[in-house]
């Protein structure tokens, strides 16, 4: 969380900065040095104001470096899904909330995922569309994740077509195309390695065009996708 995100969190309240600074049991002086910048936001404080400002989670600070965002295994990432809210997990029993960017990029960076745990990624862009960018984008170059990046954030943008939110489409028309330069030429799997010789043959020619575009081996579509 940054000193902007605390300052526009809490003028989004109406608080002064000594009722924000009550609120989340610091001194006055201590809130404007870190809305400021000259102090850093602590990882629980942080938290705290995300709950009382009602911010979005993508203000949450990682829990590690985004360089050392490790793959996490299906059910790890769909109780993390559950806890951003993904209607699709609401039946698990929500836990600590993520930031849905570090959520993303650990799920792309699995080599397997199960199809439902897959189909839930356009979904975090669809909702937290303001995320770190500029992050998450340089970390998945590294690890040459910018094809499945931008396959989700495709997807996404179409979704928030369907449901008539332009600002958002637009938005995420933006970060398409700042991916499409450094769109890879290797055909990828999307997190599904295991797909047989005859199922990735099958999949060149009947993937959605999106998929195509983006070189991702898979037949994932905003039309198969249950919260369309």
């Amino acid at each position: 969380m940054t000193g902007t995100d605390l300052k526009s969190g809490r003028e989004k309240r109406g608080w002064t900065q000594e009722e924000a600074a009550s609120r989340l049991g610091v001194s006055q002086p201590y809130l404007s040095l870190m809305e400021s910048g000259a102090r850093r936001v602590p990882e629980g404080l942080a938290r705290k104001a995300t709950a009382a400002f009602g911010l979005s989670a993508a203000t949450l600070p990682l829990e590690t470096t985004w360089e050392s965002v490790q793959p996490n295994d299906d059910k790890t990432l769909a109780n993390d899904l559950a806890s951003l809210g993904y209607p699709g997990f609401s039946y698990l029993k929500a836990k600590r909330k993520k930031n849905p960017g570090q959520v993303l990029l650990s799920a792309l960076s699995c080599r397997c995922l199960e199809s439902r745990v897959a189909e839930a990624l356009p979904w975090l862009l669809l909702e937290y569309p303001d995320l770190d960018w500029v992050s998450l984008v340089a970390t998945a170059k590294v690890r040459d994740l910018q094809n499945k990046l931008g396959l989700v954030t495709s997807i996404a943008r179409r979704l928030a077509e369907r449901r008539g939110d332009d600002e958002k489409a637009a938005f995420l028309l933006e970060q398409e195309k700042e991916l499409e330069p450094s769109r890879l030429f290797v055909e990828d799997t999307f997190c599904n390695d295991s797909l047989t010789q005859a199922e990735r043959s099958w999949l060149e020619t009947h993937r959605p065009d999106q998929a195509k575009h983006w070189r991702v081996l898979t037949d994932l579509s905003p039309e198969h996708l249950s919260y369309a």
